[in-house]
């Protein structure tokens, strides 16, 4: 049974194997420790809202959105960070549900939007987001600064 819901504390250790999965797609080393430090970090501290896709028990997929706000619009936006299904799991419709959650919190917290990035070689993300309702917005150039 497919189900999506909000993250709780009790899900760390299943979802940190999940973002672990979802980093090492990324190239990203695995740390499953620090996986579960930062997920528990964010939920303690409300600074994301995390949701999970579950199938007969067992978590599957998630998504991590981040707000953010709007000065020209005066709301909040969300900031769809991550999205990640398992690979046994993909193309069985969770990613698209996790999707119609965030945009269900989006309008429940009465956001302007919700913003995301992917990689111009990410084919299965750029066609699941058009998909979704997503448009590709090239009026801005973006640019990133990091620090080391």
């Amino acid at each position: 049974m497919k189900n999506i819901r909000k993250a709780t504390l009790q899900d760390i250790p299943q979802l940190a194997e999940l973002f672990d999965q979802y980093r090492i797609f990324y190239h990203k080393d695995s740390d499953i420790s620090a996986a579960e430090q930062f997920l528990t970090d964010r939920i303690e501290n409300k600074d994301s809202e995390i949701f999970i896709a579950e199938n007969d028990g067992k978590l599957v997929g998630f998504v991590q959105l981040y707000p953010l706000f709007s000065s020209t619009r005066m709301k909040r936006y969300w900031l769809l960070n991550d999205l990640y299904v398992n690979e046994d799991h993909r193309g069985k419709g969770f990613s698209k549900k996790l999707i119609e959650e965030a945009k269900e919190l989006a309008r429940s917290t009465d956001a302007c939007g919700i913003l995301l990035e992917t990689g111009r070689s990410n084919d299965i993300g750029n066609r699941l987001y058009p998909s979704c309702g997503f448009e590709m917005y090239d009026e801005v150039n973006f640019y990133e600064w990091t620090n080391g």
